[in-house]
C-alpha cells in the first residue's frame, strides 16, 4: 500500500504550512524560518533552497489582485492621488505579507515532492517504501 502523497497533495499541505509528509508537523518554526525537521514524522525539511521564489511568486500574485483594481478605480474615479495611494499601498503590502508563508510552504513542498536539492535522498527512499 502507498501512503506517499502526490505531489498535488504535498502541494496543498505546504500551502497550510504543514509537513508535505505527513501533513501533521508545521513546516515553520517562525514566520518564515523552516523547521529543520519536522515535529510529528521526523522528515527533515532543512535541505529547501527557496530563496527569493517565494517572493517573486507573492510579487505576481499580488499584482495581478491590486493592479486591476487600482486602475479601474483610477479610470472612474477623481479620488486624489494620496487616495489612491492610501488604498493601494497598504492593499498590496497586507496581501503580500498574507501570502510570503503559504507560498513559500508551498515551494518547499514541491521541492521535497520532486526530490530537488537535497531531498532527492528522501524520494529515493520513500520509492523504496513504496515498492514494497
Amino acid at each position: 500500500m502507498n501512503n506517499n502523497p502526490t505531489t498535488i497533495t504535498a502541494l496543498k499541505r505546504g500551502l497550510f504550512c504543514r509537513c508535505p509528509n505527513c501533513g501533521k508537523g508545521k513546516i515553520f518554526s517562525a514566520f518564515l524560518k523552516t523547521s529543520d525537521i519536522c515535529p510529528s514524522c521526523g522528515e527533515e525539511i532543512h535541505h529547501h533552497r527557496a530563496d527569493d521564489l517565494p517572493a517573486y511568486c507573492v510579487i505576481i500574485i499580488a499584482g495581478h489582485f491590486v493592479l486591476p483594481l487600482m486602475l479601474l478605480s483610477m479610470a472612474y474615479t477623481a479620488w486624489p492621488n494620496w487616495v489612491h495611494l492610501s488604498i493601494w499601498l497598504p492593499s498590496f503590502l497586507i496581501i503580500s505579507v498574507a501570502l510570503l508563508q503559504p507560498v513559500k510552504g508551498a515551494i518547499i513542498a514541491l521541492q521535497w515532492a520532486v526530490g530537488m536539492h537535497g531531498f532527492s535522498a528522501a524520494k529515493k527512499r520513500r520509492n523504496n517504501r513504496q515498492e514494497y
